[in-house]
């Protein structure tokens, strides 16, 4: 195939259009043929990296046996960049193959591999996860789905043309409470809802960075070159690593990425979001006498976005807030002064004509405000499918998914969207930072950043209309050697 700049969007969707009238490529469970094993079998799973996070997931992935604590699917390969992180995964898994580069794995093992985990950085999740489709292979990825928009609209439209099962690990999405947030809104037990409050306590890491100057060694377990991947190359300094390239626009998605896949899920599902028409940004003063030049490398330590949404079906045009870094919506006048604003650290308030729903992150824990209110009140009946084993089981839904049963309710269809709302956020932070000359009404020219203005989106198309500059942050360039290979 072609290198992925010489190709459109829309070329993409015309060889997919063909393929599925044609000849489609599809995945081993489907056709069967050698190496074919009975959707009862164990699962052979292949985790594209092993350490931090990566451990949980691969956990959650293989399942144990209550009875005799033996794992439940194969851990068959592992590749990782960092051998002293994954150190520990190795020792749990000592039968899996080892490798650094992912795409060496996928080359050498395909044939072997059913369905691959990938819990790397951000900048990573989108050309890992296509690698793995491209070869058939069923796809669990971590949140946030991608870095940029445009990863996220390939993602979602790779998984539909290969036919894979996938899943996106906002864990709430498994949850009780989602289900029940969606149940009572779609029944009408507050009116329409036409706002939504969502907010976290993240940044727990370090944000508003000036970039380091110092160059200290590579530690010799660590390959820094596959590390930094696809982002343009920088030297190695442990300010990047293991957990605080959180903060930095080349690795990772800030407060917003890695906390909204988890706390505006459940308004994504039970208003019924698509894209949003506009987008709108503020942010702290980073550090002492900034410039914003000096930041366009971090994140803010906090900020305030604002979502516009049209109407959809039934429902009327409604805002999403966002606020992170210890900013907070107003509390609502019907929650006691006891009462917790959602968990303390994050939550969602909707607010509707006929009354307010709160929760917690994930999802977890919906009331209706007073919770007085709770006491009597009976919830309509339960229409969406619940998952057992309710959170702990998102990985396993995912695995069931893989040997033919339902699909999982946060697969690329809903969390390629739902990644896309989020990222337009980052969007709108990262263009905050863009300086541009305007007139007063006096006929003074000032130089003002942009985010401070409302900046209108065409979502079919993937562009900012109003502000061309802010379009360089739909889709990223990647660095020489690493193509999404589409």
């Amino acid at each position: 195939m072609q290198h992925p700049d010489t190709v459109s969007r829309r070329a993409f969707l015309a060889h997919s259009a063909a393929a599925l009238g044609g000849v489609m490529i599809l995945p081993r469970h489907i056709l069967g043929g050698p190496g074919y094993r009975a959707p009862s079998d164990r699962l052979n799973i292949a985790g594209i990296a092993a350490g931090g996070r990566a451990t949980g997931v691969l956990a959650g992935a293989c399942g144990y046996d209550s009875n005799t604590g033996a794992t439940l699917e194969n851990i068959v390969a592992l590749a990782d960049v960092d051998d002293e992180r994954a150190a520990a995964t190795y020792e749990r898994y000592p039968k899996a193959a080892r490798y650094r580069d992912f795409r060496v794995m996928l080359d050498e093992m395909h044939n072997s591999i059913d369905a691959v985990t990938v819990a790397t950085p951000d900048h990573m999740h989108a050309v890992a996860a296509m690698a793995a489709m491209q070869v058939g292979k069923h796809v669990y990825v971590e949140k946030p789905l991608t870095h940029d928009v445009y990863e996220a609209r390939m993602l979602t439209e790779a998984a539909r043309h290969y036919g894979v099962a996938t899943q996106m690990g906002n864990q709430g999405n498994s949850g009780e409470g989602i289900r029940q947030v969606c149940e009572w809104i779609w029944t009408g037990t507050i009116g329409d809802v036409t706002t939504v409050h969502t907010w976290t306590n993240r940044p727990v890491w370090p944000q508003g960075l000036v970039r380091p100057k110092d160059t200290p060694p590579v530690p010799a377990t660590l390959d820094w070159d596959l590390w930094v991947g696809t982002a343009p190359m920088r030297p190695y300094h442990p300010t990047y690593l293991p957990f605080s390239w959180r903060g930095w626009w080349d690795f990772g998605t800030g407060a917003l990425g890695d906390m909204a896949c988890h706390i505006v899920d459940p308004v994504f599902k039970a208003l019924k979001l698509g894209f949003p028409t506009a987008v709108e940004a503020s942010a702290s003063v980073f550090v002492k006498n900034w410039r914003p030049i000096d930041n366009l490398g971090s994140a803010p330590n906090s900020s305030i976005i604002r979502f516009e949404f049209p109407a959809r079906e039934e429902m009327p045009p409604c805002e999403v807030i966002w606020y992170d870094g210890g900013l907070l919506p107003p509390r609502p006048d019907e929650l006691g002064d006891d009462e917790v604003m959602g968990d303390g650290g994050g939550g969602c308030l909707f607010i509707g004509t006929k009354g307010k729903i709160m929760c917690e992150t994930y999802g977890f824990n919906p009331s209706l405000l007073p919770t007085s209110k709770m006491q009597d009140f009976e919830p309509p009946p339960a229409v969406l499918p619940r998952v057992e084993d309710d959170i702990r089981g998102h990985q396993r839904a995912w695995v069931a998914a893989c040997k033919g049963g339902a699909p999982c309710s946060s697969s690329f269809d809903y969390a390629g969207p739902l990644t896309e709302m989020v990222l337009m956020g980052n969007l709108a932070l990262r263009s905050f930072m863009l300086a541009e000359t305007a007139t007063t009404r006096t006929g003074r020219t000032i130089t003002r950043y942009p985010g401070r203005k409302k900046l209108r989106w065409d979502g079919e198309n993937m562009r900012i209309t109003n502000f061309d500059a802010a379009n360089q942050f739909v889709r990223r360039e990647y660095r020489d050697g690493w193509s999404l290979g589409v």
